[in-house]
């Protein structure tokens, strides 16, 4: 079984005390990121659920969101607002808002990607997919409910900084649209070719760019200056998940593994061999640190965001066993 492999620990797994301990976010000790991230949802999915919405709908809706995983995306927004100088005043609620934002339209993206007609997967988070435990009109109700929520949130957050609300409706919407976004990331796999990086870029990358778009919207920074950084940081996301997909185990990850040789799906594995999906992964990690522009705060942003990516790679030794004994087994998987 490829589960019985040495475990790939990636930034999906790394526990929120291990992020904040290096990004206080100007928050209290008592007030970590993650808290902040999960109070700004909670906000934010009160503009989607109302007295009005029908109970079983308002049921999947929550549940999509709640409990959530690392959410490393709305904690990237955090954390470029702060590095760009964003601290204290109205500003800390546009930054907030766009976190819980991009995290809503990423749990909208999981419930559409895990129906019957995508993945058909029947796990997502280590629960029951929403098309599981809502039944499959309730999830796509819901994703569309969570896209519809994620820009009430930007214009209730963006009250106080009007001017940054069409800048970040702008760069938010950018990266779940058609034009390169996670919908052109999804409908790429009913294209009959594709080319690998076009595709995580769409897929993965595209939510990521914008979280650090929306950062430097927020913490009034210049969002082209952290737009490669994204779309590094979102490369490297999906091939560190494209290496977990093999060498993982459902316990850990909280969803199947081995799904994209099963839906035929491309991937880095498939398309570089698991050496070269690592060799991959290094050039990645070497250039998000290149790409972090200059800002306020740099020195503290590098220390986090590099500590975020160091869960990405497995020891040394850990990687050449699973180089060694994971890629036979794939290689058998998927001929």
């Amino acid at each position: 079984m490829l589960g019985e492999g040495p475990k790939f620990v990636h930034c999906l797994d790394i526990e929120s005390e291990n992020i904040d301990r290096h990004w206080t976010l100007a928050q209290t000790p008592a007030v970590s990121a993650n808290n902040r991230v999960e109070r700004a949802l909670e906000r934010a999915l009160a503009h989607g659920i109302g007295a009005d919405t029908p109970p079983r709908l308002a049921e999947a809706l929550h549940d999509a969101v709640f409990p959530g995983g690392a959410r490393v995306r709305p904690r990237l927004v955090l954390a470029v607002a702060e590095a760009c100088g964003c601290s204290e005043g109205p500003r800390v609620e546009v930054a907030e808002a766009a976190a819980a934002a991009v995290e809503l339209l990423h749990c909208a993206s999981l419930v559409h990607d895990d129906l019957p007609q995508f993945d058909d997967a029947p796990l997502r988070r280590g629960r029951p997919a929403i098309h599981v435990a809502h039944g499959p009109q309730l999830a796509i109700l819901a994703g569309d409910g969570l896209i519809v929520a994620a820009f009430q949130a930007l214009a209730a957050g963006c009250h106080g900084e009007p001017r940054c609300l069409s800048p970040l409706v702008a760069a938010v919407g950018a990266g779940v649209g058609a034009a390169g976004g996670i919908v052109a990331g999804q409908a790429w796999e009913s294209e009959p070719s594709l080319e690998l990086r076009a595709y995580h870029r769409a897929k993965t990358g595209a939510l990521f760019e914008a979280a650090v778009r929306a950062g430097a919207i927020a913490g009034g920074g210049d969002p082209e200056d952290w737009a490669g950084l994204g779309r590094c940081f979102g490369e490297a996301y999906q091939v560190a998940d494209d290496i977990s997909d093999v060498i993982g185990d459902l316990a850990t990850l909280g969803k199947p593994v081995g799904q994209d040789a099963v839906l035929d799906r491309p991937s880095a594995t498939r398309s570089l061999g698991m050496h070269g999906a690592y060799v991959r992964l290094e050039e990645l990690l070497v250039e998000i640190s290149r790409a972090i522009p200059a800002c306020p705060g740099r020195e503290r942003f590098e220390a986090w965001i590099l500590g975020l990516c160091s869960g990405m790679v497995p020891a040394r030794a850990v990687e050449r066993r699973a180089v060694n004994r994971v890629e036979p087994l794939y290689l058998e998987a998927i001929a």
